[in-house]
Parts: structure tokens; sequence; C-alpha cells
């Protein structure tokens, strides 16, 4: 039974970088052939995918936070992390960790399929304020 725990500071103020850490249990986030995505939900919003990294190390960050954010892991303690750097009162989420998605496509950048994704943490809610 694979479980997530997001972990991180709940305040950031502008201009700061968020730093998120997702620690799994019962499953290796270098197991073939799976993928580990960073998902938020802004306050009376749909869920948004942020990007994944895959089994092997690589990572994708959907083109409009790309510029600030960054997915990457420490294999040893199978922890996954996001960082999202200038955040602003945008940035306020609810973030998640979750395994998935299982198929990879461009639906990534235009709609949001909660079934893609079979295990998720509890989320943290991150604010953004001075």
């Amino acid at each position: 039974q694979v479980q997530l725990q997001e972990s991180g500071p709940g305040l950031v103020k502008p201009s700061q970088t968020l730093s998120l850490t997702c620690t799994v249990s019962g499953e290796s986030i270098t197991a073939d052939f799976f993928f580990w995505s960073w998902i938020r939900q802004p306050p009376g919003k749909e869920l948004e995918w942020i990007g994944y990294i895959t089994y092997s190390g690589s990572t994708y960050v959907t083109p409009s936070l790309e510029s600030r954010a960054s997915i990457s892991r420490d294999s040893s303690k199978n922890q996954f992390t996001l960082q999202l750097s200038s955040v602003t009162p945008e940035d306020t989420a609810v973030y998640y960790c979750a395994r998935g998605p299982v198929h990879i496509g461009s639906w990534l950048l235009t709609e949001f399929r909660k079934d893609e994704y079979d295990s998720w943490g509890q989320g943290t809610q991150v604010t953004v304020s001075s």
C-alpha cells in the first residue's frame, strides 16, 4: 500500500521560494514505470497539475510554471520535492503529491483527470502572505 506525505512551510512570504517535500512509503520512487506528481488547488478553483518526476528521474513542469518550478528527488530517502520561486499570493493553495499520471499526453496541459492518480498525500495548505 503506497502512502505519500507532504511536508513544508504553511506560510511563505511573497518573492520567496516555496519548498515542499513528498515522502513516499510502500513503493520506491525509482520503481518502473511510475510517475510522481505535484498538484495544487487554489481556493475556489479546480485542481491544477504542476509537474512530475519519473522513475528514471526525468521531470516535466507545466509551461505556465516552468520558469519558477522545479522538481527533484532524493532516492535514498524515497522523497521528491517541489521548489517554486518568486511566489505571489496567487500561489496560495493546497498542495498535493500523488502517484501518476498513468498515461501521458497533451491532455495534461488542458484538463485534470483525477483517475490518472491512484495514490495521494493528504495535502498541505500553503499561504503566501507578508
